[in-house]
């Protein structure tokens, strides 16, 4: 059990670091788009206006809901926003951290499943399981919104992408550090 501890925390803090270097550096900007300044401060005044009385929450834009909204919603342009009333320092340490929490929790999970199914295999057959099932749900997850949602693909496959890279590196870890069965063959270090 210690193992799976050790690998499950280790694995968080990779999966962690991974999300870090995606989007916490500039190579978050491959996956966004940029209105400029006046556009951005246009868009924010009119959040403000119209989105501030109503609160944070998930808008889809115009409401689909209504006879009007549908036709509206068909002719376009359309936006899903994600509003928070307040604002946050960027980066925000607490989102930080609790993300950090939160990769930790993930990759304890992931340790645990993979010590339950694997601990007869080579670090080889861990790692094709870890990727096949990181490729699996995040592409559901991820590659649908596109697909489902019309939402803007290269933001959604860079998504994608960085989460299968800190999926897989976790599991690296955690594949690693599990026992391994007698018969299996341990990886060299």
């Amino acid at each position: 059990m210690p193992r799976v501890l050790l690998g499950g925390l280790l694995g968080g803090f990779a999966m962690w670091l991974i999300g870090f270097l995606f989007w916490g550096t500039p190579l978050s900007r491959l996956a966004l788009s940029n209105a400029g300044d006046p556009g951005s401060a246009a868009v924010q005044a009119a959040l403000a206006q119209q989105l501030g009385p109503l609160g944070t929450g998930a808008y889809p834009i115009p409401w689909p809901g209504t006879p009007a909204g549908t036709v509206a919603y068909g002719q376009g342009p359309i936006a899903m926003v994600l509003f928070n009333s307040s604002g946050f320092a960027n980066p925000d340490m607490g989102a930080l951290v609790g993300g950090l929490i939160l990769a930790m929790v993930c990759a304890l999970l992931l340790a645990v499943a993979l010590r339950m199914v694997s601990s007869n295999r080579t670090f080889g057959e861990r790692m094709r399981l870890v990727a096949l099932v990181a490729i699996a749900f995040t592409a559901y997850s991820q590659l649908g919104q596109p697909i489902f949602n019309h939402a803007p693909t290269g933001y959604f496959v860079y998504t994608w992408i960085s989460e299968v890279v800190g999926w897989l590196a976790a599991g690296a870890i955690v594949a690693r550090l599990l026992p391994f069965a007698a018969t299996s063959a341990r990886p060299a270090v």
